[in-house]
C-alpha cells in the first residue's frame, strides 16, 4: 500500500521559512516523479514543484523562494520555503506519479500559514 506523509507546515511571520518533508512508502520512490502542490481555502488545487532525477521545475510564483529536493535513500522528498509571503498560506500536497502507472498518489497535506 502506498503511502505519502508530509510534515513539517505551520504558523510562520511573512518573511520567515519553513521546510515541508514528504516521507514515502510502499513504492520504488527513485522511479517516481514528486510534486508539491498547494489548495488556498476556496481556491482550486495549483502546482508548486516538481522534482524527477533528472529536473525540478516551479510555478512562477514561487521560482526563486522555494526549492524541491529529494532523498532516494530515505524515500523523502523536501520542500524549502523562504521569504513566505501571506499568499503562500494553503495545505501542501506531495503527489507521486510515474508515466506508465496505473495512477498518482497524494499525501493527506500539511497546512501552512503566513501571518502578515
Amino acid at each position: 500500500q502506498v503511502r505519502l506523509v508530509e510534515s513539517g507546515g505551520g504558523l510562520v511571520q511573512a518573511g520567515g521559512s519553513l521546510r515541508l518533508s514528504c516521507a514515502a512508502s510502499g513504492l520504488t520512490f527513485s522511479w517516481y516523479d514528486m510534486g508539491w502542490f498547494r489548495q488556498a481555502p476556496g481556491k482550486e488545487r495549483e502546482f508548486v514543484a516538481r522534482i524527477s532525477r533528472t529536473s525540478t521545475n516551479y510555478a512562477d510564483s514561487v521560482k526563486g523562494r522555494f526549492t524541491a529536493s529529494r532523498d532516494d535513500a530515505k524515500n523523502t522528498v523536501f520542500l524549502a520555503m523562504n521569504s513566505l509571503k501571506p499568499e503562500d498560506t494553503a495545505v501542501y500536497y506531495c503527489k507521486a506519479s510515474r508515466v506508465g502507472a496505473p495512477s498518482s498518489y497524494w499525501g493527506q497535506g500539511t497546512q501552512v500559514t503566513v501571518s502578515s
